[in-house]
């Protein structure tokens, strides 16, 4: 196939990767730890860990799992927490001790963590308190046998981690009271792992590292299987792209996204602790000034984030007025990043905003624009390195330049599948390794991909996929619900927020009762923002609800 976009790419980023350097994800570990040990890794709070210190207290974490819990090389953990020095430590460790992570977003409601639990058939989980009584309410319905729990403060110095969780829980109330069977604290775990023999088992590019939870394009939460081969080839692609820019040991990288995103986890966590650098973690990006007083304590040079956390930063007060004389990369991905957040950003920090694109089932990255790129063009880039793309029609044929369609992208980091969902694995992935990502858009003549909508009703808020059959089915278990339908409104700050359109058998049933049912039962960023009612919805001959008509 035609592939205009090599000759885009600035002459140092390579065409191909070479993945056979790191056979798993710990080869790439223990060549940072040897190279970078003395220096900062992580960041957070105002304290700090090398890399020497994290190798020490992972490889305490993987003795733990193996010795006191038992638990063997495939075994899944589940990992439920925001971004703290707790993660990677335990990130790390699942991975040496063989095992795979499942990561859990803090803020899901039991509904949602009852199901990713059982799904995956995580047998531990390492979860922080403030979020222990959600899992109260599920953890005799699930296969869970080992609970890690740990406060927020717990990696900080002994005098300032008490002063943290004393306010933490009894000042802002932050920790709703719960009760949890065979529970270790996390302190705990690592000092019984330190007196412990750590055996490293073989891995190979094939054994899995995560069940990463995703939508895919359509339906129920599905665990993305992604191998050490698909992450360790999008470090190295994401490293082909971006490595010309970044100085060995020599970057500070901030951190607002959490880890437990895809997005996070590959490029800041991964790409970065490959480069040696320190790893500032933001464990609330949402407290603006809170971040920004973060950003003003030392120099930054490079920042990921999602286009409305841009879009933050860049209205809020005192942010034009930080030293971005260090900064040199900063990444967008998620969701799109809009012109006029691109164009402003460059002008405040006179440096440009380049969009990255990918899917968690690609681990994720499968595009990004140039480093080399003069300003904001619009595109969502070229194809990583080791990585082609192409348009198709709904009859599968390969489209010309300029034509649209839907977007396919295949390469090393495409996943090994949906965990135990060969049935949906065969929707999104062919027989030659194409990957359909249910987007549709187009190719220009340089090679420069484009997105011009989605193939799916999947609804994007603030970089996070929400899928309207979720959203409806939690509404329509509402009594005095006759239909509804879930759509995507557009919103300049967060891109969309979910509109639901109901149709109701009880004229006393108000937007606020359905609203507080969403939130009972859905993540805040899938409960609804605007509801209207209807007399009817729209529908196909067969009875099918046309969304579209009610975007």
């Amino acid at each position: 196939m035609s592939k205009p976009w090599l000759q885009q790419y600035p002459e140092d980023v390579p065409a191909e990767i070479n993945t056979s350097q790191f056979p798993s994800l710990i080869e790439l570990f223990n060549q940072s730890v040897a190279s970078y040990g003395d220096q900062v890794a992580f960041e957070n709070m105002g304290s700090s860990i090398t890399y020497r210190t994290l190798e020490q207290r992972s490889r305490a974490f993987a003795a733990y799992l193996q010795n006191d819990l038992g638990l063997k090389k495939g075994d899944r953990v589940a990992l439920m927490m925001p971004n703290l020095l707790q993660y990677p430590i335990a990130l790390f460790g699942v991975l040496r001790a063989g095992m795979v992570v499942v990561n859990v977003n803090p803020l899901y409601t039991p509904r949602e963590l009852k199901h990713q639990l059982n799904d995956s058939g995580a047998k531990a989980i390492v979860i922080v308190t403030n979020f222990a009584h959600t899992l109260e309410q599920v953890i005799e319905q699930t296969a869970i046998e080992h609970v890690v729990l740990t406060k927020l403060g717990d990696q900080l110095p002994i005098a300032k981690g008490t002063i943290v969780n004393f306010v933490v829980r009894y000042i802002k109330k932050m920790v709703p009271k719960y009760r949890l069977p065979y529970v270790t604290s996390f302190r705990k775990a690592l000092k019984l792992g330190k007196s412990k023999q750590f055996i490293q088992p073989k891995l190979s590019s094939s054994d899995p590292a995560f069940l990463q939870y995703t939508g895919g394009t359509t339906g129920v939460s599905k665990g993305a299987e992604l191998s050490h081969g698909n992450i360790v080839a999008n470090i190295l692609q994401a490293d082909g792209a971006y490595s010309p820019l970044l100085k060995d040991g020599e970057e500070r990288v901030v951190t607002a996204l959490p880890l437990y995103h895809i997005f996070a986890l590959t490029v800041n966590c991964f790409l970065f602790f490959k480069k040696g650098a320190s790893n500032l973690l933001i464990t609330n990006p949402r407290d603006i000034p809170a971040f920004i007083s973060e950003l003003d304590k030392a120099p930054f040079t490079c920042l990921t984030g999602v286009n409305t956390l841009f879009n933050a930063l860049l209205n809020s007060q005192n942010f034009a007025e930080l030293d971005f004389s260090h900064l040199k990369l900063s990444i967008g991905g998620g969701m799109a990043v809009q012109r006029p957040v691109a164009e402003h950003w460059q002008q405040v920090t006179q440096t440009r905003l380049l969009e990255g694109y990918g899917l968690t089932e690609s681990s994720p990255l499968v595009a990004c624009c140039p480093y080399n790129l003069e300003g904001y063009n619009g595109s969502i880039g070229l194809p990583a390195p080791s990585t082609d793309m192409r348009i198709i029609s709904e009859q599968g044929q390969v489209l010309a330049v300029g034509e649209v369609g839907e977007i396919q992208a295949r390469g090393p980091q495409v996943m090994q599948g949906y965990w135990q969902r060969p049935d949906e694995t065969a929707k999104v992935i062919d027989s030659d390794g194409w990957l359909s990502t249910g987007d549709i858009g187009y190719m220009d003549e340089q090679g420069f991909f484009y997105i011009v909508d989605r193939k799916k009703d999947m609804i994007l808020v603030s970089g996070f996929n929400v899928f309207p059959n979720e959203v409806e089915e939690v509404i329509a278990g509402l009594p005095g619900v006759i239909e509804v339908a879930a759509v995507g409104s557009p919103h300049e700050v967060s891109g969309e927020v979910v509109k639901v359109f109901v149709v109701r058998k009880d004229d006393t049933l108000t937007e606020r009762d359905i609203i507080k049912h969403c939130r009972e039962n859905l993540t805040g960023y899938k409960v609804p923002k605007l509801v209207e009612f209807r007399d009817e919805l729209p529908k196909t001959n067969v009875g099918k609800i046309l969304r579209r008509e009610l975007r």
